[in-house]
């Protein structure tokens, strides 16, 4: 009985696989197969076709970014901002997602990159240059300019150093953190009623000198504490809880107060850790 369920689920599956392969040998006339080497018990194999999951939550993440950018033409500043925010969620997914599957790739870190280009480079300095850049004219859009020749700089940097760098610390702050400072900072100031005539002069020029110097941290020298050493799957102490739902409650209080607050304090933390290095190495000196 249980050969005979074999079978059927041997059938099955050779049946999609060949449904699939109707579909998919018509396309490949069109558009050439993507084909990468991989390393396998020390030889090098090639395959072809790319992974779904990993590249499915990276495609979400671009979506968010380029939904972020019409939401901001369209006025809509506050879905704009949560887009963003959705972005930063599912470039968390893919990279931990391909990692826990076995499913890394060249492709993957190739598309993840692009996409955090436009999710956390381009679209964050359009939505704020939609909203409050655009009335400063040149100085405005130059703002912006900086922000997104920084973003790109930040990427560039990393993938060329990734082999070599600190797991523990990024070197710049990360793109995704940048991207939150800003989008919290249209949310906040979109609830407070500061849109088109309603925001003042002063508020304007303050936020573009802020987009530029967010964008300045992601290229500098400074040490940001990348996170990525953190065990989800260990035990903490009870207490730990506890304090994890103090900060649930807070940030329900105001989610886009607590978010600014919390990445700002973030985007400061790099420059405090590099002057006290700066400290030690003289009192090491002397």
């Amino acid at each position: 009985m249980s050969d005979a369920r074999d079978d059927k689920t041997q059938d099955s599956a050779q049946d999609s696989q060949s449904d699939l392969q109707g579909v998919t040998q018509p396309l490949e006339r069109i558009v050439d197969e993507h084909e990468e080497e991989f390393s396998e018990n020390g030889r090098t194999v090639r395959r072809k076709g790319v992974y779904l999951l990993p590249n499915l939550m990276t495609t979400g993440a671009l979506f968010a970014g380029f939904y972020a950018v019409v939401s901001a033409m369209r006025g809509d500043f506050e879905s704009a901002a949560v887009a963003i925010f959705a972005a930063m969620v599912l470039d968390g997914l893919d990279g931990r997602i391909a990692r826990m599957t076995n499913t890394t790739s060249k492709f993957g870190a190739e598309y993840d990159s692009l996409s955090d280009m436009v999710s956390f480079g381009v679209a964050p300095s359009l939505v704020m240059f939609s909203w409050a850049l655009g009335e400063l004219g040149k100085f405005g859009w130059s703002a912006a300019f900086v922000y997104v020749a920084c973003a790109a700089l930040r990427l560039a940097r990393f993938n060329t150093q990734i082999d070599t760098a600190d797991k523990n610390y990024f070197t710049g702050l990360a793109s995704p953190a940048a991207a939150a400072i800003i989008a919290s900072t249209v949310w906040v100031c979109n609830d407070l009623g500061w849109v088109g005539e309603q925001l003042p002069l002063e508020v304007a020029i303050v936020v573009a000198v802020l987009t530029a110097v967010t964008g300045l941290l992601m290229i500098a020298n400074f040490p940001y504490y990348s996170f990525k050493h953190v065990d989800f799957r260990g035990r903490v102490p009870f207490v730990a809880m506890i304090v994890l739902i103090l900060v649930i409650s807070l940030v329900t209080l105001n989610p886009p107060s607590m978010f600014l607050l919390a990445f700002l304090a973030y985007a400061v933390s790099g420059p405090v850790m590099q002057l006290q290095r700066w400290r030690q190495e003289k009192r090491a000196a002397s």
